[in-house]
């Protein structure tokens, strides 16, 4: 289930109340041409707000439907970040008008290290090799691309959906112009973490209904999930060495870029077990001891007014097995429909569901420690609401009696890095 954001409109404006209503005709509609009608208009007053940057319309009619009708926000969420991360435009070339659709790309970089992770602009001569690599193995025949001089962290990234609207259009227009890109003006200060995300953001455009990516083109529809992993090997393969120049000192691994929103999400997943990899790696060579002598432990947070001790995500605190201070910690959030006991499949119930029910998120946590050679892993059975440290902001972690503190390096650890939490 996604969050809402935390700011909250009392008073419906008509603009926000019409979104509303349109997202729950749309989740009543009874046939694909009714809900293509109540798409499009969704879609128009979407278009509407966004471009003129009323990113506050659109949060209060999300809180608004998170709290009453949670099929309608993720209707009316859904068409969002569609309509933010794509559109269909008209350019005039020559005196004749043409349609393009544009979507807004993003390709994520996991990265880790014992130093720091890199982010900010991108030299021209890597960008000219990245964009060449993206655009022959990831990209269908006949399209245009523009990436953004760039490499962003999670900080840095388009914050609202109206600035990734803005983000979109200026990069498709340069696409089709074959304009450079200028570097943003000024870039968010990046938090250092030992494991973290780095993107890259791509305008792909295409003539209209015209295929994106190079699995959808009309040779490759009955082999698209082949051709799918045929062109992140390429990807990976042909730009990881260019990207290691953007990243010295860091291990890396590219993921599939994918649609902006859908790309972050599943970089977000993927981060967290390279988290608990690198948090075990820097703990082991910092206190030169082994990963057997560590322990570490699980509590699952939420904000006070979650509803029924809600967890939105676990924090493991990482203390030696001879005592209970508390030198390291990593967050593992959860994302879209994961909670703490886990999603079986859709549609299907009584011993089947039962059978193919996933693991739950601390059992996978638990799997990644012992995995890395942390095998005393104690699980708190409270839930705790998120609390951070008031001066440096950091999260706080329970350590092994549940009392939350901050977690600090021992003053006699060999260095590498400092203030990670």
């Amino acid at each position: 289930m996604r969050r809402p954001s935390k700011d909250s409109t009392h008073k419906l404006s008509a603009d926000s109340q019409r979104l509303i209503s349109l997202a729950q005709a749309l989740g009543q509609a009874a046939s694909r041409i009714e809900e293509r009608h109540w798409e499009r208009a969704l879609d128009i007053q979407l278009h509407k707000l966004l471009r003129t940057g009323h990113q506050d319309t659109v949060d209060a009619a999300l809180n608004s439907l998170f709290s009453v009708d949670l099929p309608a926000y993720d209707i009316l969420m859904d068409g969002v970040e569609a309509v933010s991360e794509s559109d269909t435009i008209v350019v005039e070339v020559d005196g004749e008008s043409r349609e393009y659709d544009i979507l807004l790309v993003a390709a994520p970089v996991l990265a880790w290290t014992r130093f720091s992770i890199a982010s900010g602009q991108i030299p021209a001569d890597i960008l000219n090799t990245l964009s060449a690599h993206f655009s022959a193995h990831l990209l269908a025949d006949g399209t245009h691309m523009a990436m953004s001089s760039t490499l962003y962290s999670i900080d840095q990234l388009p914050r609202t959906h109206a600035e990734a609207y803005s983000k979109v259009h200026k990069l498709a227009q340069a696409a089709l112009k074959g304009q450079a890109i200028k570097s943003d003006a000024k870039q968010a200060e990046t938090a250092p973490f030992l494991a973290d995300t780095r993107y890259l953001m791509v305008a792909v455009v295409t003539p209209h209904n015209g295929p994106l990516f190079r699995w959808q083109m009309p040779a490759l529809h009955t082999t698209q999930a082949e051709a799918r992993r045929d062109a992140l090997a390429a990807w990976t393969t042909q730009a990881t060495p260019t990207v290691a120049r953007l990243l010295p000192g860091c291990g890396i691994e590219l993921l599939l870029p994918e649609a902006y929103y859908t790309a972050c999400r599943e970089a977000d997943k993927s981060v967290r077990p390279v988290s608990i990899r690198a948090a075990v790696h820097y703990l082991t060579h910092s206190l030169d001891c082994d990963a057997s002598e560590l322990r570490a432990v699980i509590a699952g947070f939420g904000d006070e007014s979650a509803p029924d001790g809600q967890v939105d995500e676990y924090r493991v605190a990482f203390t030696r097995r001879s005592d209970s201070d508390v030198m390291y910690g990593v967050v593992w959030p959860l994302y879209g429909q994961e909670d703490e006991d886990g999603t079986p499949p859709e549609g299907l119930s009584g011993s089947m569901a039962e059978l193919l029910k996933p693991r739950t998120p601390v059992e996978e946590i638990v799997e990644h420690l012992n995995a890395a050679g942390v095998t005393l892993v104690k699980k708190l059975g409270e839930k705790y609401v998120a609390e951070y440290c008031d001066d440096c902001g950091a999260p706080l972690f329970a350590d092994p009696s549940g009392e939350l503190v901050h977690a600090e390096m021992p003053e006699d650890a060999a260095t590498g890095t400092e203030h990670f939490h």
